[in-house]
């Protein structure tokens, strides 16, 4: 027994040694640069892809067009987008009556169902085909919106809005100025955007 008492001493001591000694030796400051500082910011979302319609005509009728938009919220990029006119794929087909613009219009969207496209003043009056074109696309675009589905966002394949989606056209009116002339048109007399 006296051997027992003896020897825990010494496993109290070896033990001691042994984890005060992890074999690391002691080293002056290092020397790494700045301290962190300032708060990460996450920066923006990326918005969702989606299809809208775009009206051109094809043989003189009225025919939407998908067409893929990367900033729905921005209904002054679909109406852009439409003054550009036809992709080169969409022209084998579809034309337009809308001028090319020297600058962007300016889109605002009013109380209610009502739409303002402001032309630059160099642009001339629409023709009746043009003001549809402009009336339907906005129609749809605004009430149309729908993410891309994730296999379409990766081959690029395009879907159009679910009916659900869709608001009904009838209500919406554009109006359009130029220098010095104003026109107005409903959307009465939109076709529907062709259904998924």
């Amino acid at each position: 027994m006296r051997g027992a008492r003896a020897r825990t001493p010494l496993v109290a001591l070896a033990a001691a040694l042994t984890l005060s000694a992890c074999g690391v030796p002691p080293s002056d400051v290092i020397e790494a640069g700045e301290p962190a500082s300032g708060v990460l910011v996450p920066g923006p979302t990326p918005s969702v892809p989606v299809v809208v319609s775009l009206y051109f005509l094809d043989d003189g009728e009225l025919t939407a067009y998908p067409r893929r938009i990367d900033d729905p919220a921005d209904l002054g990029t679909v109406v852009g987008r439409l003054f550009d006119g036809p992709t080169a794929i969409e022209a084998e087909t579809a034309t337009t009556e809308l001028p090319r613009l020297t600058d962007a219009p300016k889109v605002t969207a009013g109380s209610g169902n009502g739409v303002t496209v402001g032309l630059p003043d160099d642009a001339a009056p629409l023709s009746r085909p043009a003001m549809l074109q402009l009336a339907c696309t906005v129609a749809h675009a605004s009430g149309a919106f729908t993410a891309l589905p994730a296999d379409a966002q990766r081959d690029g394949a395009f879907t159009a809005p679910p009916v659900g989606a869709q608001r009904p056209p009838a209500h919406t009116n554009v109006r359009v100025y130029g220098g010095g002339w104003t026109m107005a048109q409903s959307a009465d007399a939109c076709p529907a955007p062709p259904q998924p």
